[in-house]
């Protein structure tokens, strides 16, 4: 493993970040003079804290990691955005992912003009470790795994993503936003042993939160440095921080949530496997569920006639004549389920 100093971009190492008044005062006091803000309108006249430690607090107790291991940024792609920044030069270095996968880890590759390598995935989405790394080369920089995996809805296998982790010489990202779905444990215990390890939540999914865009990164101390070095000053607003702490504050009501759409997830997968136009229901570790039928566009613009909304993946590699259905409430799954049943060919 190289040393993480030297994977990073020398601008980036040499960079004196901006230093704005929250940074260099926080607390308690009586008058604030120091930040240029207008004295009416509390208390959102004020600039939040820039560090977000009253919401990093929480999210040690939730996750059992401390607060110096905690990023929290404008939904998950803030962070992706960053790495990329932090540790690709525009123009030289590259990064690997697999494919079928999240689409933005390759949009942002494309926005900072860092070439983006995709490896695909087996016939049954299996992660195959040694092609990632066979796909890498002395410019890739940066490896980024979505497990549970979007839009598959499959954990990706952990020995493979071990395996990668011990031998690539450069930064890995596991994206876990779906992991609360899952039936295996965060990735974070690993952070431990492996310092090239960064990885990534959010608040979006099982916490119900996406509208206020709330995403965290775990990783060594060093890497959280870095991104707080090159975020911008208040990158997550006063209003965003109060109500991801109002979630937080509320994890009993999340974990009945979270029963009852796994609950729905079965049902809604048995559901579908009884109609005559389903080829495969594939396997979910997320809240949603890969279907294959036997026309994607047809099947997704009848449900669009019906007001019902899925994700038409048709075009995706190895996702041919597949519809991505978020598992919803009940009474949603029920309306999909009467549209389908009712659905002639």
């Amino acid at each position: 493993m190289k040393n993480l100093q030297d994977l990073l971009r020398p601008n980036i190492r040499s960079l004196k970040p901006y230093s704005s008044a929250r940074d260099e005062f926080h607390g308690e006091a009586s008058v604030f003079l120091d930040a240029n803000e207008n004295p009416y309108n509390e208390p959102y006249n004020r600039y939040p804290d820039p560090m977000q430690r009253a919401l990093k607090e929480r999210i040690s107790v939730l996750k059992d990691i401390a607060p110096e291991h905690i990023f929290t940024g404008n939904g998950s792609d803030e962070a992706i955005d960053l790495v990329i920044r932090a540790f690709c030069e525009p123009g030289i270095d590259n990064m690997v992912t697999i494919t079928p996968s999240y689409g933005m880890y390759e949009v942002a590759a494309d926005i900072n003009n860092v070439k983006c390598v995709r490896v695909p995935l087996s016939a049954d989405f299996r992660l195959d470790a040694g092609a990632v790394l066979d796909a890498a080369d002395s410019h890739t920089k940066l490896i980024c795994l979505c497990s549970p995996n979007n839009p598959t809805g499959n954990l990706l296998d952990r020995e493979e993503i071990y395996r990668i982790l011990k031998y690539f010489n450069g930064i890995v990202v596991a994206d876990e936003a779906y992991i609360d779905f899952a039936p295996s444990l965060s990735l974070i215990r690993g952070l431990v042993s492996y310092p090239n390890l960064i990885v990534l939540q959010t608040l979006s999914k099982a916490w119900g939160g996406a509208g206020i865009r709330l995403g965290m990164a775990f990783a060594s101390p060093w890497i959280i440095d870095v991104l707080n070095k090159i975020k911008y000053p208040y990158n997550v607003s006063l209003v965003a921080q109060e109500h991801a702490l109002a979630l937080l504050k509320r994890e009993n009501r999340m974990e009945d949530q979270l029963a009852v759409i796994l609950n729905e997830r079965a049902r809604l997968g048995e559901a579908l496997g009884k109609l005559p136009f389903v080829r495969r229901i594939y396997p979910s570790d997320a809240n949603f569920i890969l279907v294959r039928v036997n026309d994607a566009d047809y099947t997704y613009n009848y449900l669009v006639g019906r007001k019902v909304i899925v994700r038409n993946r048709h075009r995706v590699s190895l996702c041919e004549n597949c519809l991505r259905i978020t598992v919803g409430a009940p009474e949603e799954n029920n309306m999909l389920i009467k549209a389908l049943n009712e659905m002639t060919l």
